[in-house]
């Protein structure tokens, strides 16, 4: 009869529970120091662009404002492009949270969507929008030819939160019949950011720009429906 030999079992010492505290401290302690070297070098180049008007910058110049090394720099970032993605979808990302924060107290669909597209288009005329300029009108064109999937991820956003509310509109009976939410929130977007951003590049003094009720008309007859009723005290407020 074959013996039967036993296979030598094999067993995973665990890591002692210090260590792991001690391995956890570092990291979250890196992480911490590494966003904070990184909002340097986005403080930095928000900077630089809106002293020019432009983004006409160097990734050395960004490195010189924010005090910072070269080799810091492409620890967290490719080159110039993948900066001025992350102050895009930074920018992107702020917008949606002020949207949010405004349409809060809106109990009417419509009304937050009016919110919506009054802020998106006005957001170009503060001052912080005009720091911002460069980037909605020079890069954000280029980037929708050269990388449309990475557009798609910095306006996710404010595409989640206009669908949110497109959708509430069409569970109200207030989008036109046959139409998505998500893609009548793609093209209200679409349509208030675009017109916005056009405004400021004519500069003829005859010109005469698109006003912020025109753009809300414009859209709102795009996808309202027969229970749709525009101009709430609120919104207007």
């Amino acid at each position: 009869m074959a013996q039967k030999t036993e296979l030598p079992v094999s067993t995973t010492k665990e890591e002692p529970a210090w260590k792991q505290r001690a391995v956890e401290r570092s990291t979250r302690a890196a992480k911490i120091r590494a966003e904070q070297r990184v909002v340097q070098f986005l403080d930095a180049a928000q900077a630089i662009i809106a002293e020019k008007g432009s983004l006409d910058l160097t990734v050395q110049e960004v490195v010189d404002r924010s005090r910072q090394s070269l080799r810091s720099f492409y620890q967290h970032f490719s080159g110039k492009h993948e900066l001025l993605l992350a102050l895009f979808e930074n920018a992107l990302s702020e917008s949606a949270e002020e949207i949010r924060a405004a349409t809060e107290t809106e109990p009417d669909p419509v009304g937050q969507l009016q919110i919506a597209v009054r802020l998106l288009f006005e957001q170009s005329h503060t001052d912080q929008a005009r720091q911002r300029r460069p980037l909605f009108t020079d890069f954000a064109p280029q980037l929708l030819v050269s990388h449309p999937a990475e557009v798609r991820v910095a306006h996710a956003p404010l595409l989640t939160l206009i669908t949110e509310m497109m959708t509430r509109a069409a569970e109200a009976g207030q989008l036109r019949t046959g139409l998505r939410p998500r893609r009548a929130a793609a093209m209200v977007m679409q349509t208030a950011m675009f017109l916005s951003q056009s405004n400021g590049v004519a500069a003829s003094e005859n010109a005469h720009p698109i006003t912020v009720d025109e753009a809300w008309e414009f859209c709102f007859s795009g996808f309202a429906g027969p229970g749709a009723v525009t101009g709430s005290a609120t919104s207007q407020a």
